[in-house]
Formats: structure tokens, sequence, C-alpha cells
């Protein structure tokens, strides 16, 4: 008989918001949030997130905030491990972990593997999908472009260490070179994602320009920046 583990360890990849605090008020940063998620609530209700509190000076009440965060129902994950030592007690209190930031990750990637890009740009076959992804769907592909022939449906994700291409409208969260490749692109006919990153430089959908929502665009990143162009 086949004897099954009970537990099992393996890797997988995840995409989590940051929430920058960067005021002090614990009623301000509740109703702003909860401002948001009224707004967007498919994208945030009960969201994971990581806190940023570097902005913060350390005089204030940690555990005003913490409180005020969790009780518009987002789940804080863990905290970015750059704040000030003052808080250091509060925060291992509350038991939440400290993370690097994804972004300073993919600087590092960037610069260890900047000759291997330059010098092997080939892919692999890419990974066409032709229907539609539906909301809650996670389309992760390793080492290879991502084409969508279809609608992407508010809630699904899209993951590539590749470019995106998605040939229909683009909703949902979509995040090309997911390897730190900062050379990816992503490409659709219709955008009204609920976010986009490349290689860990991400925009919300509040952050695009209207006059792009809906349009054709090509999005590419440059001295670590989003860029949004029209497609011709």
């Amino acid at each position: 008989m086949l004897k099954i583990r009970p537990i099992e360890f393996k890797g997988n990849i995840f995409t989590l918001l940051v929430l920058y605090i960067k005021n002090y008020t614990a009623e301000v940063i509740k109703n702003y949030i909860l401002k948001k998620i009224k707004k967007y609530p498919i994208f945030l209700k009960n969201t994971p997130i990581v806190i940023n509190i570097s902005y913060l000076p350390h005089l204030i009440n940690w555990n005003n905030i913490y409180n005020a965060i969790i009780s518009t129902g987002l789940h804080i994950v863990g905290i970015t491990k750059d704040f000030h030592r003052n808080f250091q007690k509060d925060i291992l209190r509350s038991g939440l972990p400290i993370f690097s930031e994804g972004k300073n990750i993919f600087n590092i990637m960037n610069v260890l593997k900047k000759k291997n890009y330059s010098e092997n740009r080939y892919y692999n076959q890419p990974k066409i999908i032709t229907h539609p992804v539906r909301s809650g769907q996670k389309i992760f592909v390793h080492s290879k472009d991502l084409i969508i022939t279809n609608n992407v449906s508010a809630g699904a994700e899209l993951i590539a260490d590749g470019d995106i291409h998605i040939y229909g409208i683009m909703r949902g969260r979509v995040l090309a070179g997911m390897n730190g490749d900062i050379t990816r692109n992503i490409f659709c006919t219709k955008c009204f994602a609920e976010l986009i990153s490349i290689a860990g430089e991400y925009l919300l959908s509040d952050q695009i320009p209207i006059h792009f929502l809906g349009k054709g665009v090509h999005i590419y990143l440059k001295n670590n920046i989003l860029f949004i162009y029209p497609l011709l």
C-alpha cells in the first residue's frame, strides 16, 4: 500500500499587496481603507496585505494603527523590515512576521541576472489560453510568455515570467516578469485591470490614467517606473 505523507512542503508564488502607512491617525487610516474597499470590493475585501510603516514617526501607538487596519477586514500577514527600532517590541508582540519587500529582492536579482538576460532572451514556447479566465482563477506560467485570446474577469490573476498578451478585456491582476526580468511587457486590447505589475513594480486601477481605460495599451518598465502607451 502506498504510504501518504501527512504533510508536504512545496514552494509556490503568491502576490501580496503592500500597504504604505503615511498617516499616524488610526481613524483617518481606517476611513480611507474602508473607502477603498467600497470602491474595489472584489479586489480588496478580505485581502491579505503586508504593512510598510517606514514613514511613521517612532512615537506613535502601533497597536492603535494595527487594530484600525484589521477592523476593516484586511488581513495583515506581515510587516516590511524597514521600520524604526522603537516599533520592534510591539510588532514582535503582535506575532507578525517581518518581510523583505519584493521589489528589493527583484532589484538584487536584476543585478545578478542582467548578463543572462542580455545573452539569452529566448523563453520556451508561450502558454496559450483560448477560454475566458473566470473570477478566482489563478494562472501561472514559468519561463515563458502567456497569451490569452479571451476575456479576463475581475478577481482573476495572471502571472508569468515572460510577457503577457491579452486579446480581450483585461480585468483582474496581471503580473509579468515575476522572476525579476525588467525587460518584460504587458499588452492588452481593452485595459480595465485591478493591478498591473512588471518585476515587482505595480500600479492599482486608480493609478492608471483614465484615458487608458478600455483602450489597447502596451505596458513596460523603465527606471523602476511603469509606463503605459496606447497600442497603435
